[in-house]
C-alpha cells in the first residue's frame, strides 16, 4: 500500500522593506523541496501580487480568491516566512482556507545580520500566530521555532503536517457503512449517528438480507475472478470447501459494489449468524482484505471502530487492524494479549494465515458453517492505537503507543493474536473502564499520535485522550 501525500498551497509571507530576494529565493526553494518529497503544490504567480508574496490586505484578497478558485485541489497550506511577514494581509489571505496551515519561518545566519540581509522571520513568526489567535484562524506550529526547509527538521515537520491534514480531509467528510444491523447483545457498540453526521461523518446502513441476496444472485465475472486470485493469493485455503471460498469471494465482490456505490471510506459489518448459517462463511478474511486496500472496515457492526480504523490508515498509510482487548499475560502488568478472529489484515501478520472454520461459533451452530477467519499471528511491529465512541453530542476518542512483541502466544489459542506491549497498560484500561469505552481497539503500524490528536481534537474539535500519559487519579 503506497502512502498518499498531501497537495499543498503554498503562501509566502512578506513586509516590503526586506530584499525581494528573499521571496525569490524561497519561492524558487520551497516548491523543489515539497516536490522532491512527493507533494503536488500550487502557487500564487509572480506578478498577481508583489513578488508573489502577500503583504497587504488586498494582496490578501488575491490570495483567498486564488485559493477560492482552487477549492479542494489542496489538501493543507504552508505559510512560509522568507522575512518578517505581514499579519494583516496573512489575515486576510487565509481566515477562510477551511484547511490545515503549518508555520514555516527561515532562520537568519549570523553572517548576514546587517539590515539589507536580516530576515526577521524569528519575530514575525510570533506576530502572525498572535494575529491568527486573535481572529480564530487555525494553524499548525511545530519545532523549531524557525526551521530551513532543506532541513532534516523541515522534512520531519512536513511528515507530521501531511499526516494531520491527511486525517483532517479523511475524516471531516467520511461515509461509513453499515452492513446490516447491529447484534442484539453487542449493546456495547452502539452510537449516536445524529452526533457523527454533526462532525461531517454520514452513516449508509443496508439490510444485510440485500446482501446476502447479491451474493447468491452472483455469476461468473471477471470481477469475481479477480477477488478469488487475490483471496487465494493472500493466505492458506487448504481444507476449505469450495462454496465457502466462492461465497467469500462473491461477498467480497458485492462489498466493494456496495463501497463503490455510495462512496464509503469505511464499513462495519454484521458478521453472525446470517452469513454462517445461510452462506457457510465468516467474513473476517474479506474484512482483512478491505483494511489493506485502504478502506476501514470492523466486524460487529463496530461503526466508531470503521472510523477510527480509517483515521489511523490516514495517518500511517498502513493496513489497520480491530482487535478486542481479550486477555491479560500472565503477571504483565504492560502486556496483554489482543486478539480477534481473523479480520487481521496478512501485510500485518507474522507468516501465512490460513482460513478456518470459526472454533467460536462452531460451539452453537457446528462445524461446517463458519470458514473465513485467517488463523495466524501478529508479527513484531510498533504501533498507533486508539477508538471513538459518541457521548452527549461528541466525538470521544482515546489514543496510545505500543509494540507487538515476539512473546509467544499459546499453540491451542484460536484466531489471530499478539502480545501487545503498552506503557501504563493500567492507566489505558482504567480508563476505558470509567469513560465507557469499548472492548475493540484499533491499531495500525508506527507512532503517530501527534499528528492524529492534532487532526481530530485541534482541527475536527473532538476530544481526545492520551490515557498513558494522563492517567486520572483513582476512584
Amino acid at each position: 500500500m503506497k502512502k498518499s501525500k498531501s497537495t499543498f498551497a503554498l503562501f509566502f509571507g512578506n513586509r516590503g522593506f526586506f530584499p525581494s530576494s528573499l521571496i525569490a529565493e524561497a519561492r524558487s526553494e520551497l516548491p523543489r523541496i515539497l516536490k522532491e518529497a512527493g507533494h503536488e503544490v500550487l502557487m500564487l504567480e509572480e506578478n498577481a501580487t508583489r513578488h508573489g508574496a502577500v503583504e497587504t490586505p488586498r494582496e490578501g484578497e488575491i490570495y483567498a480568491n486564488f485559493l477560492q478558485q482552487n477549492r479542494g485541489k489542496f489538501d493543507g497550506i504552508i505559510l512560509s516566512l522568507p522575512n518578517f511577514g505581514d499579519e494583516t494581509g496573512a489575515v486576510s489571505a487565509l481566515k477562510e482556507a477551511g484547511v490545515p496551515i503549518l508555520i514555516q519561518a527561515y532562520p537568519d545566519d549570523l553572517d548576514k545580520m546587517s539590515s539589507a540581509l536580516r530576515r526577521d522571520a524569528f519575530c514575525g513568526k510570533l506576530s502572525i500566530t498572535d494575529v491568527f489567535r486573535q481572529y480564530g484562524v487555525k494553524f499548525t506550529a511545530l519545532k523549531p521555532h524557525v526551521v530551513k526547509p532543506t532541513s532534516e527538521k523541515f522534512k520531519a515537520n512536513l511528515d507530521h503536517f501531511d499526516r494531520v491534514c491527511q486525517v483532517v480531509k479523511g475524516v471531516r467528510q467520511m461515509t461509513v457503512g453499515a452492513i446490516g444491523a447491529r447484534t442484539t447483545p453487542f449493546k456495547t457498540v452502539r452510537i449516536d449517528e445524529l452526533a457523527l453526521q454533526h462532525h461531517g461523518i454520514t452513516v449508509e446502513t443496508l439490510d444485510m438480507a440485500d446482501v446476502i441476496g447479491r451474493v447468491r444472485a452472483m455469476n461468473g465475472s471477471s470481477a469475481y475472478q479477480d477477488k478469488a486470485h487475490l483471496l487465494r493469493e493472500t493466505t492458506d485455503w487448504n481444507g476449505v470447501p469450495e462454496r465457502a471460498f466462492e461465497n467469500l469471494a462473491k461477498l467480497s465482490v458485492v462489498l466493494d459494489e456496495i463501497i463503490e456505490e455510495y462512496q464509503m471510506d469505511a464499513v462495519a459489518i454484521r458478521c453472525w449468524l446470517e452469513l454462517q448459517k445461510q452462506l457457510g462463511i465468516s467474513p473476517c478474511v474479506v474484512l482483512g482484505t478491505l483494511n489493506n486496500q485502504g478502506i476501514g472496515a470492523a466486524c460487529e457492526v463496530d461503526l466508531g471502530s470503521a472510523i477510527a480504523l480509517k483515521a489511523l490508515h490516514l495517518a500511517s498509510g498502513e493496513a489497520a487492524t480491530c482487535l478486542d482487548w481479550n486477555n491479560n499475560y500472565a503477571d504483565e502488568e504492560e502486556k496483554c494479549i489482543l486478539f480477534h478472529c481473523g479480520p487481521v489484515p496478512q501485510s500485518l501478520m507474522a507468516g501465512p494465515g490460513r482460513i478456518t472454520d470459526h472454533d467460536i461459533l462452531i460451539n452453537s451452530i457446528g462445524p461446517g458453517s463458519s470458514f473465513g477467519c485467517n488463523v495466524g499471528r501478529i508479527a513484531p511491529f510498533n504501533f498507533t492505537f486508539g477508538n471513538v465512541l459518541t457521548e452527549n453530542g461528541r466525538m470521544r476518542w482515546y489514543l496510545g503507543h505500543g509494540e507487538f512483541t515476539n512473546d509467544e502466544v499459546p499453540p491451542d489459542f484460536f484466531g489471530c493474536a499478539g502480545v501487545a506491549e503498552i506503557e501504563n497498560l493500567e492507566d489505558v484500561l482504567m480508563h476505558m473502564v470509567r469513560t465507557g469505552h469499548r472492548h475493540h481497539v484499533n491499531l495500525t503500524p508506527g507512532y503517530y499520535v501527534q499528528p492524529i490528536k492534532e487532526a481530530l481534537n485541534y482541527y475536527l474539535n473532538h476530544d481526545v485522550v492520551l490515557p498513558q500519559w494522563e492517567a486520572e487519579p483513582s476512584c
